[in-house]
């Protein structure tokens, strides 16, 4: 290349070191290499930290990402654009970026006006439709997409469709190490005389390591000197959940199995000197992972690369770089192989040095200084690509064309709300009211919250307390001797019933969907799990249409996760049966609706048709769950065109009046998300518009031209009377308006991309 097409300035951006992190450790390295191989060319970072403090980054760090801040991801592209950055480098990993698979990387690139490259570290066989989603639009937007096995290369094509010639294929760099003995280096690790067994990386249950321990007695009795070397930190992601638990177990799993002087832990996340003295001192280094899908590894390319004799599970990535006799691959979770591989390569020592051999002439083409040039050559035909064609450019939209602005989140008047036992029911003004004491309603709402929260990466562990204390109450709620849950609690902790109405019963049914369908804390999925499927029986026995929708839409979000479930599936089919046939008794031309009046939580019962219709390929209730939503939305529209809710001072019985007031934040919140879900299904715009219309109630587009929340602390008040605002603010109002919000920032953040995909069947948008 001449110095004509130079390029003088690159920016990486991915996770960077110090961060403890295989991606961080890949950008580094990547960014020194081609550093090296350009010394004219400015290389800096713009780094993802997934702490508050962020990191002491070295001065090549220019400006810092916040994982779950998007708005970080706006400014960051502001940064690049106005920084005369002539190529921008991705690394891409789903987990680092913050909001739904990661999607918060898309506000920086849809604003970005400079030729992008992108990493692709993950590439899934079977992605989630948000997955997929955010993939194909990090595709869209890049220049030149980078992927380092065949096998991804082909997924591309083959599972997204992707063009392949703007795919460059382009191997995971390894660190210059000369072809060396490994007795040179064991007398600095005190193990001269013993062979040398290494897995290294940052630890958690996914590497598999107990399976290696558990092959070493059988492998100590053929080699009574081997010796295994773990190496590496506990995962930062797993420790902070769950401490050293897995170290933990491996290391009592040792000392069962007397292998204490056969087995060496060393916790600490090492850099790339220290590395290569543990690669030089290993006779045989072991990658037991145990996810299939895994299309690159990092420690297994290092490992490979500078010459080691190399025992690995089947992982994709392991297949393709071991093939042809450059290593050695054993069945997953198999110790019995392990040992017998293990045995076989030490005691063939002509065998084991001639697949060293291989291995390392084959990693002269992939040292980091050989693939900087090759990354080189990305950058470059990027940059190609982009000349003659119109520069990307910030664009100015007009209200109805941008973003829908939301108001900040703020839990402060939800947690005044809480005490050791659940959530309050009520609040005089914005003080928590003692006198009602609690049900099982509101902390179901809350419940539902905080699984919602962790969506988003909100759930600090502030808010998983709250979700705890929910938990335990919904818990204590259930009355095993009747199947159903209690409702109201005295704040002296006394149950008030024996028997709670059906609404607590769907409502608590909807958040333990929940828990099971959304929740990454296993513990919580385990209970709610259970508990879901004891009280779900017991719906079956209610004539209540509006608890039938509630308990539906649980089994919604239950069936994210355990879609096969024949028993529940049974149970929705007939629920839905019911919403249907309250729509054929009761609707006529003037009256579409389930019921001969519109009364509280109304649209939920269009809601939970949808989303039956959904999964059970249900035409009938798609379509009438959409028509009687809109209905429901021509009657819910004040003269003015904003959202006005059927009021509780009296309600809307058939051939009777409307009641305009009291107006409650229940109903703005039930409508935001029932239309959320019909935009969902249908794609149709007026959903997302409605939904945004309903919202806007909250904010003081509504008959009395007031705000119904408390900006301040996130509090809701308790709805529009006729003449004045009722200034108090209960858990209910509170929820409705907390849920409505983080249901809307998540919908907003899968708006990122212009390809929507749709799950299940698609919906008549004209119904």
């Amino acid at each position: 290349m001449n110095a004509g097409t130079a390029i003088r300035r690159i920016a990486f951006v991915g996770t960077y070191l110090p961060r403890k992190c295989g991606i961080a450790t890949f950008t580094h390295d990547l960014r020194d290499a081609v550093s090296a191989r350009n010394p004219d060319t400015e290389c800096f970072v713009v780094p993802v930290s997934d702490i508050p403090e962020g990191y002491d980054y070295a001065e090549e760090v220019r400006f810092e990402l916040v994982e779950e801040d998007r708005e970080s991801f706006e400014r960051g592209a502001d940064f690049l654009n106005l920084s005369d950055i002539e190529v921008v480098c991705l690394q891409h990993e789903y987990g680092i970026f913050g909001g739904p698979a990661g999607n918060h990387i898309l506000a920086l690139l849809r604003e970005l006006q400079i030729p992008l490259v992108t990493t692709l570290h993950t590439i899934l066989e079977q992605p989630e439709a948000t997955q997929r989603r955010v993939l194909m639009e990090v595709a869209r937007l890049s220049s030149r997409i980078i992927v380092m096995t065949r096998r991804a290369q082909r997924l591309l094509g083959e599972i997204y469709g992707l063009p392949l010639e703007k795919v460059d294929l382009i191997p995971h760099g390894i660190p210059e190490m000369p072809f060396v003995d490994p007795n040179f280096f064991k007398d600095q690790f005190g193990v001269e005389g013993k062979t040398v067994v290494l897995t290294f990386g940052l630890m958690s249950p996914a590497k598999g390591i107990e399976y290696v321990i558990r092959a070493l007695p059988e492998v100590v009795r053929a080699c009574p000197n081997v010796v295994y070397i773990v190496l590496g930190a506990t995962h930062p992601n797993l420790l902070r959940e769950q401490g050293e638990t897995y170290r933990l177990g491996l290391e009592r799993l040792v000392k069962e199995l007397n292998l204490r002087k056969h087995v060496v832990f060393c916790n600490r996340f090492v850099g790339l000197d220290e590395l290569k003295e543990f690669l030089g001192v290993a006779d045989v280094y072991i990658t037991p992972y145990l996810n299939p899908a895994q299309v690159v590894s990092g420690t297994l390319s290092y490992a490979f690369g500078c010459g080691k004799a190399v025992i690995s599970t089947p992982y994709w990535h392991a297949e393709e770089l071991l093939a042809e006799g450059r290593g050695v691959l054993v069945p997953f979770r198999d110790s019995a192989a392990l040992a017998r591989e293990l045995i076989g390569l030490l005691g063939d020592e002509v065998r084991r040095h001639a697949m060293r051999k291989r291995a390392y002439l084959a990693g002269r083409e992939v040292t980091w200084s050989r693939v900087a040039d090759r990354y080189l050559e990305s950058f470059h035909r990027a940059r190609q690509s982009q000349s003659g064609r119109a520069t990307r450019r910030h664009t100015m939209r007009t209200l109805d064309q941008g973003r829908f602005t939301l108001p900040v989140l703020r839990l402060d008047h939800l947690r005044r709300l809480f005490d050791r036992t659940g959530i309050l029911q009520h609040a005089t003004f914005s003080l928590p009211s003692f006198e009602e004491g609690y049900c099982t309603d509101d902390n179901a709402r809350a419940l539902l919250l905080t699984v919602l929260l962790e969506e988003t990466g909100d759930d600090t562990l502030e808010v998983q307390g709250l979700a705890s204390a929910c938990a335990a109450f919904v818990n204590y709620a259930f009355n095993s001797q009747t199947g159903s849950f209690r409702n109201f609690m005295s704040f002296d902790r006394r149950w008030l019933e024996k028997t709670g109405s059906d609404d607590a019963q769907g409502r608590a049914l909807w958040a333990l969907g929940a828990c099971v369908g959304r929740s990454r804390r296993r513990s919580l999925q385990m209970w709610a799990t259970q508990l879901f499927n004891r009280a779900l029986p017991s719906i079956a026995d209610s004539a209540s249409v509006r608890a039938s929708a509630f308990a539906l839409v649980g089994i919604g979000e239950y069936f994210k996760r355990l879609s096969g479930d024949r028993h529940v599936d049974q149970l929705r089919a007939l629920l839905t049966e019911r919403l249907l046939d309250g729509f054929r008794t009761h609707s006529d031309k003037d009256w579409s609706w389930f019921e001969p009046a519109l009364t509280y939580a109304n649209a939920t019962l269009s809601h939970a048709l949808l989303v039956s219709g959904r999964l059970g390929n249900n035409q009938d209730a798609l379509e009438i769950g959409l028509h009687t939503l809109r209905w429901l939305m021509q009657v819910q529209t004040a003269e003015g065109g904003c959202f006005r809710p059927i009021g509780s001072n009296g309600f809307y019985p058939r051939d009777g009046q409307c009641a305009r007031f009291d107006q409650q934040p229940i109903e703005a919140g039930a409508t935001v998300s029932a239309c959320l879900e019909a935009f969902a299904g249908s794609q149709d715009e007026f959903w997302l518009s409605e939904a945004r219309r309903a919202f806007e109630w909250f904010l003081g587009r509504n008959d009395l031209g007031q705000p119904v929340y408390d900006a301040g602390t996130g509090g809701c008040y308790d709805g529009l009377q006729v003449d004045r605002v009722n200034l108090n603010q209960g858990a209910e109002s509170t929820l409705a308006f907390l849920l409505a919000l983080q249901e809307l920032r998540l919908a907003e953040c899968l708006m990122d991309s212009p390809e929507r995909v749709v799950d299940g069947p698609p919906v008549a948008a004209s119904a």
